[in-house]
């Protein structure tokens, strides 16, 4: 059997049959209102995640966005006070900002995404601790169902949270798939030298994708400040790997030009099932994390294009 004809197939037969085996182990798994609220409790992931599928498409990595939704969480739990809802813009464009720097630095300094990206999570952590003080901060509960209390509430029985996911959902697969933004991206995943030859500005198109990935992980970083009425330099801690193992399971690979951003949404559901079986399986999180490891390594093995890598990884 050829697995490069299976290749595409793997996250859909992967998400079936993990479903498949937690609802035999454990059939209350199957309670529409409880995968509804399961599902709704992840759509920060899936948005920090969404974002980077952006960054992993063209080949690269954005290991800033865990920095970049705790640093956002400490401007929107700061400055909700002074500017109420507007908050919500002033976030978006500090994300957008340090992504489009991230590119910034990746394309015109030559800086690896791994270590550009890197570096700027440390920025935007020592960002969040001084402007919070180095302490949790707390929202006021008034101002913040003024202003976003909308978020979390339901609209015809279906919770908010998923409304929003399934709008940047829509606007990020309609970058990705009907642009020549997306047409490029994923020219630029395929092959950069490629792309630079036939006269793509492989530059702008780079800014632009980490630039969105920074974007994404600040609206992820939002609603983790309106959900739990506060903001903290580590409040989303252990978010990076998942949102990583998303991306990979879906089936776009670190080597980019394939998969994209349906695809992390297949990707994050299986995320959701893993942690659901090792929750029912009363895995504590340190063990979890390890689990997600051998996940992402297991993903990037299988998903990775390796006729990429020749001559470079031995």
């Amino acid at each position: 059997m050829d697995m490069e004809k299976i290749k595409p197939y793997l996250p859909w037969i992967t998400l079936i049959t993990l479903v498949l085996l937690v609802g035999i182990a454990n059939p209350s798994f199957f309670n529409p209102a409880g995968m509804v609220g399961l599902v709704a409790d992840i759509v920060p992931l899936f948005i920090m995640a969404l974002g980077m599928t952006f960054a992993i498409y063209i080949g690269g990595i954005d290991l800033s966005v865990q920095q970049m939704a705790n640093l956002v969480t400490v401007v929107a739990t700061v400055f909700l006070a002074p500017l109420g809802m507007g908050v919500a813009v002033v976030c978006i464009v500090v994300g957008f900002g340090f992504g489009a720097l991230s590119g910034y630095i990746t394309t015109r300094l030559f800086v690896p995404s791994f270590v550009s990206t890197l570096a700027m999570g440390f920025v935007a952590l020592s960002g969040a601790k001084y402007l919070s003080g180095e302490r949790a901060l707390s929202m006021d509960a008034t101002l913040r169902d003024e202003s976003f209390g909308w978020m979390f509430a339901t609209t015809a029985g279906i919770p908010n949270e998923l409304i929003i996911a399934g709008l940047l959902l829509f606007l990020a697969w309609f970058l990705q798939r009907r642009t020549t933004f997306g047409r490029a991206l994923k020219a630029v995943g395929s092959g950069e030298l490629a792309a630079v030859a036939s006269g793509l500005n492989v530059d702008r198109i780079k800014i632009l994708a980490f630039a969105i990935s920074g974007m994404f992980a600040a609206i992820a970083g939002l609603m983790f400040s309106v959900k739990l009425s506060g903001g903290d330099a580590n409040l989303a801690n252990g978010f990076l790997l998942l949102a990583i193992v998303a991306v990979l399971v879906g089936g776009t690979p670190l080597t980019g030009g394939v998969g994209g951003v349906i695809n992390t949404l297949i990707g994050t559901l299986i995320v959701v099932v893993i942690r659901s079986a090792m929750v029912y399986l009363e895995i504590d999180a340190t063990q979890q994390q390890m689990v997600f490891g051998v996940v992402l390594i297991a993903a990037i093995a299988l998903t990775i294009d390796r006729s990429k890598l020749r001559g470079i990884v031995k």
